[in-house]
């Protein structure tokens, strides 16, 4: 039976205060040769009226093949399972998108029921996001794993050279497309971080030449200070529920974390020493805090237990190791690594400890894991200027998203929308 839906998911939910015209294009430029072979031929009667001058198939296309789990090809030979669809006018404006997923090997055997048999109804401005909602759809019946392809990211837009640099809050689709600016300034703006229900994002600004914290609404645009405490204000990270924040201040002249309750604004000290503490990270469950901290002489991974307030180091391979952020099911942790090549992107097998190093470029930072867990994006270096890069966990595929102009940096990935 065919699944008729209709989805308001796909346009508007958040109100920006202006357009940004520096887009940032999703680039391959390195894949897997274990991915899955999937047939997608574009689907009949389609014009591309779909945001970007493109396809539905085409957008379908471009996120599987991105994604590093999958072999997009056009002929069903060689392929294990196909992507079949049609696009059909219902009305001024409004559209019917139908598709269908077929396990090959199984209709070669006799069976005819397709993996997935569904279709939807959108405006054009909506085409883009139905497109992506079914990649979500394909990707999860074939891996058995969420897709992330209507989720959002958020990075720095920097134009200029200081002091007359200029900065940009800029929220996009995951494959960068439609970016917007949710906050302009001419003082820098760093450190964006999603809220766990993905409505609202902190970030620190330095307007009034003073490091304060920000929360902003992405619906209403009304924003909220959270911290402007004398001296340093930095690093926010919420809480896995959302009712608290950590963050670092310079409360008693030295960089320490706190968490501050966001109903009441009621501040604890979690550090308390004369080393530099910074960059704090939640574990899923909420029970433990990561941070980076200089206290043994180089930058490393310290781990705070809220049960017993114990502190204990994470990182030992290599000087420096920074930026924690850890995967949904807590068995992984990423971090920004130093090695003989410079600063790469890296993970950790928090059970063995096994550090694995994922990217090799030697100028990376700022990485940010997918809520799925498995990709990373981060901040890179191309000539001349900072763009995007996104690497699976396992290192075989690498992704750029290069802006049109400015520097990109600082990403944020977004939690599932």
């Amino acid at each position: 039976m065919r699944v008729i839906q209709k989805i308001g998911l796909l346009v508007g939910g958040f109100l920006f205060l202006s357009v940004s015209q520096a887009a940032i294009h999703l680039e391959l430029t390195q894949g897997m040769n274990s991915a899955i072979p999937i047939a997608i031929a574009p689907f009949a009667n389609q014009t591309n009226n779909v945001p970007g001058n493109t396809t539905v198939s085409q957008v379908i296309s471009n996120d599987l093949q991105n994604s590093g789990q999958f072999a997009v090809t056009s002929s069903t030979k060689n392929a294990s399972d196909s992507v079949t669809g049609q696009v059909r006018q219902i009305g001024s404006g409004r559209f019917e998108v139908s598709f269908q997923l077929t396990d090959l090997s199984a209709a070669k055997s006799g069976s005819s029921a397709p993996l997935l048999n569904q279709s939807f109804t959108s405006n054009q401005a909506g085409l883009r996001g139905l497109a992506h909602h079914i990649s979500n759809l394909i990707y999860e019946k074939l891996t058995g794993i969420r897709g992330i392809f209507t989720t959002k990211i958020a990075y720095i837009l920097k134009r200029g050279v200081d002091p007359h640099a200029s900065y940009q809050l800029i929220v996009a689709d995951e494959d960068g497309f439609n970016p917007q600016a949710l906050l302009n300034s001419n003082e820098p703006i760093m450190s964006p971080t999603w809220s766990p229900n993905g409505k609202e994002l902190a970030y620190v600004s330095f307007e009034g030449h003073h490091a304060s914290i920000y929360l902003q609404n992405l619906s209403s645009g009304a924003r909220t200070l959270i911290s402007r405490y004398p001296g340093m204000n930095n690093a926010p990270a919420f809480s896995p529920n959302g009712r608290r924040m950590a963050l670092v201040l310079t409360l008693d002249g030295n960089p320490n974390i706190y968490v501050m309750d966001l109903a009441t604004k009621h501040l604890t000290q979690i550090t308390n020493d004369y080393s530099i503490d910074t960059e704090p990270t939640w574990s899923p469950d909420g029970n433990m805090l990561y941070f980076t901290s200089n206290r043994a002489g180089g930058p490393q991974i310290y781990r705070y237990d809220f049960a017993n307030s114990s502190i204990s180091r994470v990182t030992f391979d290599g000087s420096y190791n920074a930026r924690a952020c850890l995967t949904p099911q807590a068995h992984t942790m990423v971090v920004l690594h130093q090695d003989s090549s410079g600063y790469n992107i890296a993970k950790q097998d928090l059970t063995s400890g096994r550090m694995t190093v994922l990217t090799n470029s030697g100028m990376d930072d700022s990485p940010s894991l997918a809520p799925n867990g498995k990709m990373v994006l981060y901040g890179t270096r191309a000539p001349g200027r900072e763009v995007l890069g996104l690497v699976s966990m396992d290192g075989r595929v690498k992704l750029r998203l290069p802006s049109a102009e400015g520097d990109v940096q600082d990403p944020s990935w977004s939690p599932f929308l």
